[in-house]
């Protein structure tokens, strides 16, 4: 059965969906309370490049313009002396020109060339590769003072990283001391759990009655970040090192595997095994293959093999981008998939009321686990796909999530199989569904089964911030006291919340503070803690500048939903863009809809009657020559300034900021990998400045 390509509006809503599950996943990661594997962040990520390259997002607008931060609070961070950055990957999803899948060999054999062209070397000279194992573990880096350990700094975000250097030497994961070494040095590697010792660790917690670790890379991760070292020294966790990217007063070798050779003649621990110095790709192809292989034989995790240009020398010369460096690529390996029988189809109904189909499989070993259940994506994807209830499936490995389901083998259908229905109505409250693009959403927000996931997405850290609204709390709130709505929150009581399971007085007091706290946020806030469809975090705050206050807003959603052709061409006109930069026609229907219903006016009323600030907050506005109405465009890394603060600044001077550039746009403020706006911006000729002149602007050099 086909089905239509889905609309590039539908493209941009799984967009948005992505980034913010990767956003929370990789939250939970840097907090060490992991919830997907590796693996699996990787297959989101995945999927939100080739969404963000099909649609042409800039680069320097995307989630991988640089890495994400691992900062913890309570931690002092520490500024590398070079980046330290991510390795840009071979994946199987990547597609060619025309939009068909590449070949790891034929991706691997592009990124050879580019650095050919980029050293500008001739055709018939060598360009040696070095190849290893990618360990799946922990970036750190390590700083050595006369060969004496004396400070160990987390990736954080490329630029500056957490120091650990109490955990690592309490942990023993890295030599405290190595041998025949003057000078200082930078040495990098990758921390991990060894399977052995890693087993051994979730025995005694399972003993101990304690909640097991999902997997060792998530362990790592926890473990590095404790503040209590008590038991460290126990865990097993140990390193390899495999670069040094700075160094004074030491002689290194000129080559990767020189410099590996010389770092275990030190006492450094490296991977003696299964590395090579290749200069043909498919020789380096058939190399990664091989050692993939081996993956279940070792007593350590590794996703793939990396790929470096052998010759320190070039390192320089290829430099980087401000995520990855030019002279190193990862080669992922393929996800393990199994068969197994679909038995039959769940429906899952999210904070949203996006309603989800789940398989029901038969049980089948994966990566050390049982699964039993895996996502289906939507409806359309089901179509595409064909997969019938009774079909043996393929199911990718996914480790401790639930996996997907990505293919059907049809050669074993067998007769009878049924078709998957999509649902008319909501299985949770039975209200009738609604159908947009790819999507099918139950409208209701008073849906029963979206109000706990809506309470858990008000409390998050970039909604209301209320510190100490979990999932085992809100559970409590929903199953004991009766918790339906957010605005009930507010209402809570000391002597109500120390009763619950776990939840002694001083927890009550502070989740009370939190709430307190969470009081004056702002319309804004309010807005995208609500979990209105498509009103993520831009979209608030921009109503909330627009419209200035809840009351007001309401009141234009009922004019909105009325038919008012005003109150329609004002914000979503059918053709041109309205008051409201990016907000669609059928956007705005969705929004408004679902703003005028009666469950969220109900939740308004009692947001106000429970003190909660409705009104936009705004900065102190002084308006200056030069700025004032002006439209600025942002675009790339600026030297200093986050791009978030600068546009604050440019909002309180009187100016305003757009997200694309036009005819209309007064000047473009651009940072290093600028990107096709920069290049706009020349085309029509727009004024380009760059920090130091948009601070002179400013008033603030």
């Amino acid at each position: 059965m086909e089905s239509a390509a889905p609309t590039v509006h539908a493209m941009r809503l799984e967009l948005e969906e992505l980034a913010e599950q990767l956003r929370y996943h990789e939250a939970a990661y840097r907090a060490g309370r992991a919830e997907i594997p590796d693996a699996a962040f990787d297959d989101l990520f995945d999927r939100y490049a080739e969404l963000a390259d099909a649609l042409g997002v800039p680069a320097t607008e995307r989630l991988d313009a640089r890495p994400g931060s691992d900062h913890t609070e309570g931690f002092a961070e520490v500024e590398h002396r070079i980046p330290m950055l991510s390795l840009e990957k071979l994946t199987p999803n990547r597609k060619d020109g025309r939009g068909e899948p590449m070949a790891l060999d034929a991706q691997l054999a592009l990124w050879v060339e580019r650095r050919r062209q980029d050293l500008e070397l001739a055709k018939d000279a060598r360009l040696p590769l070095f190849v290893e194992p990618k360990i799946d573990g922990i970036s750190v880096s390590l700083r050595y003072e006369a060969g004496r350990l004396v400070q160990a700094v987390t990736r954080g975000d490329g630029r500056k990283g957490d120091d650990i250097t109490r955990q690592i030497q309490r942990a023993r994961a890295v030599p405290d001391r190595l041998v025949d070494v003057e000078g200082s040095l930078e040495i990098r590697g990758e921390l991990y759990w060894p399977r052995p010792a890693f087993e051994a660790h979730n025995a005694r917690l399972k003993a101990s009655g304690e909640e097991p670790i999902a997997n060792p890379r998530n362990g790592t991760a926890g473990m590095i970040k404790r503040k209590e070292l008590a038991g460290l020294e126990d865990a097993g966790l140990a390193s390899f090192l495999y670069q040094v990217p700075w160094s004074s007063g030491v002689a290194l070798p000129s080559t990767q595997s020189g410099v590996l050779r010389w770092l275990g003649e030190r006492g450094a621990p490296v991977y003696a095994g299964h590395t090579a110095v290749l200069e043909d790709v498919a020789a380096v192809v058939a190399h990664c293959e091989s050692f993939g292989r081996l993956r279940g034989t070792l007593a350590f995790d590794i996703d793939g093999m990396v790929v470096k240009v052998e010759e320190l020398k070039h390192y320089a010369v290829l430099g980087a981008t401000g995520h990855h460096p030019h002279w190193g690529i990862a080669y992922k390996f393929p996800p393990e998939r199994k068969a197994t029988v679909l038995r039959g189809v769940e429906l899952g109904v999210g904070k949203s009321g996006k309603i989800t189909p789940v398989a029901l499989l038969e049980p089948v070993g994966l990566a050390g686990t049982v699964v039993s259940r895996a996502s289906l994506h939507n409806f359309v994807e089901v179509a595409r796909k064909d997969i019938r209830v009774g079909d043996t499936v393929l199911v990718e490995k996914a480790g401790d999530i639930i996996p997907q389901v990505v293919d059907v083998v049809r050669s074993l259908r067998p007769e009878g199989a049924e078709a998957i229905a999509r649902p008319t109505h909501c299985p949770a409250c039975g209200a009738s569904v609604v159908v947009e693009e790819i999507f099918i959403h139950c409208p209701d927000p008073g849906c029963p089964a979206q109000r706990r996931e809506r309470l858990l997405h008000f409390g998050q850290r970039r909604a209301m911030a209320i510190d100490g609204l979990g999932e085992s709390l809100v559970d409590q709130l929903v199953e004991t006291l009766g918790i339906t709505r957010p605005d009930a929150l507010f209402g809570l009581e000391v002597a109500q919340l120390s009763g619950l399971e776990r939840m002694g007085r001083k927890s009550a007091e502070n989740l009370v503070r939190a709430l307190d706290a969470a009081r004056g946020r702002g319309l804004a806030k309010v807005l995208y803690a609500l979990a209105i469809r498509h009103v993520g975090e831009t979209m608030s705050d921009d109503l909330a500048a627009y419209f200035g206050s809840a009351e007001a807003l309401l009141a234009f959603a009922r004019r909105y939903v009325e038919g008012d052709a005003s109150a329609v061409a004002s914000v979503a006109p059918e053709s041109g863009s309205g008051a409201i930069e990016g907000l669609a026609r059928k956007t705005a229907d969705v929004i408004f809809r679902e703003l005028d219903s009666a469950p969220v006016r109900a939740v308004f009323a009692g947001l106000a009657a429970a003190g909660v600030k409705l009104d936009a907050l705004r900065a102190v506005r002084v308006e200056r020559e030069g700025v004032a109405g002006k439209t600025f465009v942002l675009t790339g890394t600026l030297p200093t300034l986050k791009r978030d603060a600068a546009a604050e600044m440019i909002k309180e001077a009187g100016g305003k900021t757009a997200g694309s550039v036009s005819k209309k746009t007064d000047y473009v403020v651009a940072g290093d990998d600028a990107g096709s706006k920069l290049d706009k911006a020349k085309e029509l000729g727009v004024a380009v400045l760059d920090e130091a002149a948009l601070l002179a602007l400013l008033g603030r050099a």
